[in-house]
């Protein structure tokens, strides 16, 4: 299992930043030959997004890296919400989808296409999964999205001055735009990403969702599965006992994964 910690200049983020590369290409001779196929299946890739307060680390177990011949390249996004700020140096939708992606296509030769790129994330990086699959259905194929943070509807009523536990009404502007009160008319809420891509004709990416019945983001998920389901947007979407940690993420992982590669795909 080859693991790289690469560090580049992003000219998305004007400054040098870091993600993590889990490539799965180095064969162990020593092992049967059974467990050595004749030709090994096409390596897909997986951007793998994080939390807030969170890095790009590879948290997935690595059998299940090797069992689905899996490239996975972790972005450190701090707590952007993968979106593109107003200030110089805050570009980081475009930074993950788009710069990133670029590199690791002239770096590995990997992420070529939609059929063979995906997107995961946890929490914040649940909602940067949709945001930035519903943003890029022609980068990314498949989306998995873990206790979304979707507080699009949250934010929108926030007023100067005020916050929430997480953070203060000045991080919110900065993440998705000013004033609050507009929020929902932007692309960053991911109900008008969903209605442009309909009214364009594209096709979407495929969709799972999880959230746990003990976590706090629960009703805003199921908000927005039911909006998917008013809207006839085909996708998957789960809601069983767990709060919002690492049992319940890792749990789903496997099954996002299982899911992402059924039949081979």
């Amino acid at each position: 299992m080859a693991r790289f910690t690469i560090d580049y200049f992003s000219n998305a983020l004007c400054r040098t930043t870091t993600f993590t590369a889990v490539i799965p290409n180095d064969i162990r001779t020593d092992l049967p030959w059974e467990n050595h196929p004749e030709k090994e299946p096409s390596m897909k890739t997986l951007f793998l997004l994080h939390g807030y307060t969170g890095r790009g680390d590879c948290w997935i177990p690595e059998h299940l890296i090797q069992k689905y011949h899996v490239a996975v390249i972790c972005p450190t996004a701090e707590n952007s919400f993968y979106t593109n700020g107003a200030a110089t140096g805050r570009a980081y939708e475009t930074m993950v989808a788009v710069e990133l992606m670029d590199y690791v296509r002239k770096t590995f030769r990997l992420a070529m296409t939609p059929e063979e790129t995906f997107i995961a994330g946890l929490s914040m990086g649940g909602y940067g999964a949709l945001h930035l699959g519903l943003a890029y259905p022609d980068r990314f194929g498949k989306i998995g999205a873990m206790s979304s943070a979707l507080i699009v509807d949250e934010v929108s009523q926030m007023k100067p001055g005020q916050g929430n536990a997480v953070a203060n009404y000045e991080y919110y502007a900065e993440c998705f735009g000013e004033p609050l009160s507009e929020v929902k008319k932007r692309l960053v809420d991911p109900e008008m990403q969903v209605r442009a891509l309909k009214d364009a004709g594209t096709a979407f990416p495929e969709i799972f969702m999880c959230c746990g019945t003990e976590d706090f983001l629960l009703e805003p998920n199921r908000t927005f599965h039911r909006f998917l389901e008013k809207e006839k947007v085909p996708h998957e979407y789960f809601e069983t006992p767990g709060n919002h940690d690492m049992v319940f993420w890792m749990e789903y992982i496997a099954k996002i994964l299982a899911w992402m590669f059924r039949d081979g795909q």
